[in-house]
C-alpha cells in the first residue's frame, strides 16, 4: 500500500511520524508534497526512503490512499490541481473538519473518508474521528480503520458532531495544556516551589491521572470522591473551583462553533463562487 500526503505542516508531519514510528508504514510507502519543498525534504532526511513529490499530482498518481492535510481555504485549489489524475478506486482522506464529505464528492470521483486526528496520535494514543462516504465499501472502511488503529483508537462518528468531537479529542490537548500551565503559574506565584519542580509534579500527576482512567480504576466522579476526604484540603479547593469556574467551557464551545460556522461560510463561498 502506498500512502500519499498533500501538506506536511503541523498535523501532516505528525501523522507521517506517527505511522512510521508505530511501524504502520515504512518510509518507502509514503510520498508527500508541500508548497515549501524543504519541509518534505527535511522529513525525508529524518526518514530515509520517504519520497518527495514535485507536486500534488505526483502524490495522487503514486498513492492508493492519499491524505489532504491543508488549511480549509486551500482545499479548493488543491482539488482543482488533482481532480484530473484521481482514479475512482483511490481513497481520499480529508483531515479538515469544515470540509464536508458531500462537498468533496461533488469535486472528485474517488472514494472519500474524513479522519480528524489528534496530536496524541504521535504517541499511539488518543482517538481519531472517522467518517465515510457512501462510495466506501466494507473493505475500504476496514483498511482505513486498520491503518489508524496503529496510532489511535478510531471512532466512527456522525459528521454532524464533528466540531464538538474535534474540540474534545483534537483541540482538547491544547485547551488542557493551557489550564495546566495556569495551574503551574499560580503554584509558583503563590508559594516557594520552583517552576521546574511544579512542572515535574504536574506532569507526573497528569501521567498517573491518565493511567487511572485508562485502566478504569475510577470514573471522573469516583476519583473526586476518593480524593476528597471530609473536611480535607482537596474539598476546600474543589469549592473554589465550583465557585469560580462558571460557564467557561460553555463559552469555549460557543466560540469554537462560531468559528466553525465562519469557516463553513467561507468554504461555501469558495466552492460555489461563479
Amino acid at each position: 500500500m502506498q500512502v500519499g500526503f498533500i501538506g506536511t505542516g503541523s498535523m501532516g508531519s505528525i501523522l507521517i511520524e506517527a505511522f512510521i514510528e508505530a511501524h504502520a508504514l515504512l518510509p518507502s510507502q509514503i510520498i508527500a508534497s508541500n508548497r515549501t519543498r524543504e519541509k518534505v525534504e527535511k522529513l525525508a532526511s529524518r526518514f530515509p526512503g520517504l519520497q518527495v513529490a514535485t507536486d500534488n499530482q505526483e502524490v495522487v498518481q503514486n498513492s492508493n490512499i492519499f491524505l489532504i492535510c491543508v488549511k480549509p481555504l486551500e482545499y479548493k485549489k488543491v482539488l482543482d490541481e488533482i481532480k484530473d489524475v484521481i482514479r475512482p478506486a483511490q481513497i481520499l482522506i480529508s483531515i479538515t473538519s469544515p470540509v464536508f464529505i458531500e462537498e468533496l464528492e461533488q469535486n472528485v470521483s474517488c472514494k472519500i473518508a474524513k479522519v480528524i486526528p489528534s496530536i496524541t496520535n504521535l504517541v499511539q494514543s488518543g482517538s481519531s474521528l472517522v467518517m465515510f462516504s457512501e462510495r466506501c465499501n466494507q473493505k475500504d472502511k476496514e483498511s482505513i480503520l486498520r491503518l489508524f488503529s496503529n496510532i489511535s483508537q478510531p471512532i466512527e462518528i456522525d459528521e454532524k458532531v464533528t466540531r464538538v468531537s474535534s474540540d474534545i479529542s483534537s483541540c482538547g490537548p491544547a485547551f488542557f495544556s493551557f489550564i495546566l500551565q495556569k495551574f503551574i503559574d499560580a503554584a509558583v506565584e503563590e508559594t516557594n516551589i520552583s517552576r521546574s519542580e511544579a512542572v515535574f509534579l504536574t506532569s507526573q500527576m497528569i501521567k498517573g491521572f491518565g493511567k487511572l482512567l485508562a485502566e478504569e480504576k475510577f470514573t471522573l466522579e469516583t476519583l473526586q470522591q476518593r480524593v476528597c476526604v471530609p473536611g480535607g484540603v482537596t474539598g476546600a479547593g474543589i469549592q473554589v473551583l465550583e465557585r469560580e469556574f462558571g460557564d467557561i467551557f460553555n463559552q469555549l464551545f460557543h466560540t469554537t462553533h462560531e468559528k466553525y460556522r465562519e469557516d463553513l461560510n467561507n468554504l461555501d463561498r469558495m466552492f460555489h463562487k461563479l
